[in-house]
């Protein structure tokens, strides 16, 4: 599809939506003045709203309707509501309409609202962050990996049965995955998070990449008409410590917003490995202990401003930088036959290592007519750079510690550059009949990486060209989609998508002189289906098919050394792999629901831990190797218990069906796994909070891979000062040092590797929040209950 079609398909709508409106106008008061920030609404025939204001300082409304029968909704705080019905022929003046007092004024008032923890949407769950204590306090990844049915796991995010997930902010797809996700998350502070949502099978309008689905992360807006600023000071104790500060700033007065925030941290984790392989002429045994620094700093800053009642521009920039320098001691034990140590080899070194990225977005929202039709144009532009550069040196040993030689010296460096831009308009059409959404993205993807390998055995530097390379990636996509949505009834809600995608790429390998080019037309259907029986039982269905496509790493062909006997290497002629999934929820008061999934994934790819025995030498390498059925069923209970006890508990039982479609030298195993997590919140009083938190997972095999037994044991209490603008939290995490990887097991080429890993998942934890600013709420702007529903009309 040419890019003129899809150009000329996106604002196509503009030119079509002349339509005849009428005015409706009229004025608001009390028996002796006008009454400012009223609220107006106007219902269609099935009570749905359709428009909304409120009046101005001299009571006064207005608005634009097409011709029809409506109802007209008149409310303020202190007064009996109005409610009308209109019919819409002409011109209409409403005259002066009289709200009666029902309670003395108020000055202010400040309302307090409490939202679930949990709530779950036709086609997504939505976690509410600010009710966990302990993720509150931490940052993005923490805040994510709390969210229900989310597991974050050896630098992958998971929804528990699907695989990996993508992860947005705001709606807006983050093109960054694995380590360099994490350490972008880790930038975000969990104090600026309204809430996360967790969509499995995500709706025609975003991106199909990812198989595990879109994890979106939905940032706070400062309340109208107020200022706040929210300062943070923490410290994390493990085997080192790490301070933290952060800052949030929010701005909100009648047609302009504006937020910043900024975040520092400073500190060391510990992390140690251990992996044992199983080499026919013995066992090696290798222990890594290394100190690895947590230096980051970031930034975030926003401003919309409203050019109109229906058109607000806006602007966003995120910036991060983060330098996990790290040393390492390496300790490999070699064993013969006989189980006794023949040697020692020694490797230390230290990794320099660096990462920055910075996010543009410039976003114009326009509300097209008055009953709610919308249109939005989003220009993205992402960067990310990485440096690594790893000195390192065997040494060999008697067993004794006598010195032998030296085995391998060597310098191991590279850098990859990232550039993404994007642009992505969305047309939103509430008809009588249906509500009807689509839109369209081109996107460019480039990505430089190079890497280079010096011998240093010598002394001197020596390039080493058969073990150096500069890879060069493109990837352009072209994306339409279509999403309809109909509530029948009360009780029966239908969402139907279909997305197209076009994507072209290009690898080039300088060294090899390789060039790999890949071009696919893909569709992607999406169907929820949504049934409320009563008010107590409900039942939802949804089905998403998904691509999953190769991470920018994993394509550059050349190796980087993880230590003088393992190194990893990626491959350019992976393919993406492409899944179906199936998914059905049945809710019992909205607080019990029991969940039941099937996805069936095809030409799956992933991490082969293989190991050349004639060598002895581990190889991670990637490859299109298996077809899977995944499937499993879950039980979650969150409700607030009695006044004082909150809980939020599920149990999954998983499993699945592997099958090998490459030459892999190995067998697939598959067992049940069972999942189990719970998250209590007792109110200890009016100001003091307790959480306990405890998760299980049970040894199971998948696939290549043989995974041992995790458990986590977290408590956390937090204090609250000064009318609550003080917050104090104390938190112990993993109690008991028990949720870490352990047990990672694999065997290919007859080689079993045994692998587990510890990043200082214990630590106490000790955080400060305090709030300030004019944040209360006068009662010309308080907030109704159907603040959502306006807010569909507004934008």
């Amino acid at each position: 599809m040419k890019k003129s079609n899809l150009l000329i398909f996106l604002l196509l709508p503009l030119f079509c939506l002349a339509q005849s409106t009428m005015k409706l106008k009229g004025k608001v008061s009390n028996e002796v003045m006008p009454l400012e920030w009223a609220d107006v609404s106007i219902f269609n025939s099935e009570g749905k709203i359709i428009d909304g204001t409120t009046t101005k300082p001299d009571g006064t409304f207005e608005m634009n309707l097409k011709k029809g029968t409506y109802k007209i909704g008149i409310s303020l705080l202190g007064f009996s509501e109005f409610e009308k019905e209109i019919v819409i022929e002409k011109e209409t003046d409403l005259g002066t309409i009289i709200l009666k007092e029902t309670t003395a004024n108020l000055n202010e008032v400040v309302i307090k609202t409490k939202k679930n923890t949990v709530e779950q949407k036709i086609d997504r769950v939505v976690y509410n962050v600010e009710n966990n204590i302990s993720a509150a306090s931490g940052d993005a990844l923490t805040a994510i990996n709390a969210a229900p049915g989310v597991v974050v796991q050896s630098s992958t995010i998971n929804i528990l049965g699907k695989g990996d997930s993508r992860v947005m902010i705001d709606g807006r797809m983050i093109e960054l995955s694995g380590e360099e996700l994490n350490n972008f998350l880790k930038s975000i502070a969990a104090n600026d998070i309204k809430s996360v949502e967790v969509i499995a099978n995500p709706p025609a309008k975003y991106e199909a990449n990812g198989t595990g689905g879109i994890i979106n992360i939905i940032m706070k807006k400062g309340m109208r008409d107020s200022w706040k600023n929210a300062i943070t000071l923490s410290y994390d104790q493990n085997k080192y410590g790490i301070y933290t500060l952060r800052n949030s700033f929010f701005y909100n007065k009648n047609k302009f917003r504006f937020a910043f925030s900024g975040n520092g941290r400073i500190g060391n984790t510990n992390n140690t490995e251990d992996l044992d392989i199983y080499y026919p002429n013995g066992l090696w045994e290798l222990r890594d202990v290394s100190k690895q620094k947590e230096n980051s700093i970031s930034g975030r800053f926003s401003l919309d401003y409203d050019v109109s009642e229906r058109t607000t521009i806006g602007f966003q920039y995120l910036n991060e930088s983060y330098n996990p320098d790290m040393n390492s001691n390496t300790v490999i034990r070699i064993f013969n036959n006989s189980n006794s140590v023949d040697s020692l080899l020694v490797n230390k070194g230290f990794n320099n290592k660096y990462s920055g990225s910075q996010t543009y977005n410039a976003h114009l929202i326009s509300r097209l007519d008055s009953t709610g039709k919308k249109v939005s144009v989003d220009l993205d532009y992402f960067s990310y750079g990485s440096k690594f550069d790893k000195n390192f040196a065997a040494k060999s040993y008697l067993p004794d510690g006598t010195y032998q030689n030296t085995n391998q010296a060597a310098r191991n460096n590279s850098n990859q550059d990232i550039d993404n831009f994007s642009l992505k308009t969305d047309f939103e059409f509430p008809m009588k009949a249906f509500d009807l959404s689509y839109g369209g993205k081109i996107s460019f993807i480039k990505s430089n990486s190079n890497v280079f390998y010096y011998n240093t055995i010598s002394g001197t530097p020596e390039l080493d060209p058969n073990q150096s390379n500069v890879f060069e990636y493109q990837e352009n996509n072209q994306a339409l989609y279509i999403d309809g949505n109909k509530k029948w009834n009360d009780k029966f809600s239908v969402k139907l998508g279909l997305r197209l995608e076009n994507t072209q790429t290009n690898g080039y390998s300088q060294t090899l002189h390789q060039e790999v080019k890949n071009d696919y037309l893909k569709l992607f259907p999406s169907v929820y289906l949504d049934y409320q029986f009563n008010d107590n039982h409900g039942l939802n269905f949804s089905y998403g098919k998904r691509i999953n496509r190769p991470g920018f790493g994993m394509l550059n062909p050349f190796r980087t050394y993880i230590n003088s006997n393992s190194y990893s290497e990626g491959n350019p002629f992976l393919k993406p792999s492409f899944s179906n999934n199936f998914d059905l929820t049945y809710s019992f008061k909205k607080n019990l629901s029991t969940s039941i999934y099937f996805n069936r994934t095809t030409n799956g790819y992933g991490v082969v831990f293989t190991s050349n025995p004639e060598i002895n030498t581990q190889i991670v390498t990637r490859e299109n190797y298996f077809d899977e059925n995944s499937f499993g069923i879950g039980e979650s209970y969150n409700a607030e218990v009695t006044s004082w006890f909150e809980t939020q508990t599920s149990i999954y039982l998983l499993g699945a069906k592997t099958s090998f479609i490459s030459g892999i030298n190995a067998v697939p195993s598959n067992s049940e796994q069972v999942y189990f997590t719970t998250e209590n919140t007792f109110s200890l009083s009016e100001t003091t909070k307790l959480q306990l938190e405890y998760f299980y997972s049970s040894p199971f095999k998948k696939g290549l891979y043989e995974i041992g037994y995790m458990s986590g044991l977290n408590l956390a209490i937090r204090q609250n000062f000064l009318k609550n603008d003080l917050k104090l939290t104390f938190l112990i995490n993993d109690i008991f040092n028990t949720s870490y990887l352990k047990g990672y097991k694999s065997i290919v080429n007859g080689v079993t590797q045994v692998y587990s890993q510890n990043e200082s998942n214990r630590f106490l934890r000790l955080s400060a929040v305090y709030n300030f600013g004019n944040k209360k709420i006068k009662v010309q702007e308080r907030d109704f209950g159907n603040k959502e529903e306006k807010k569909r009309t507004g934008k």
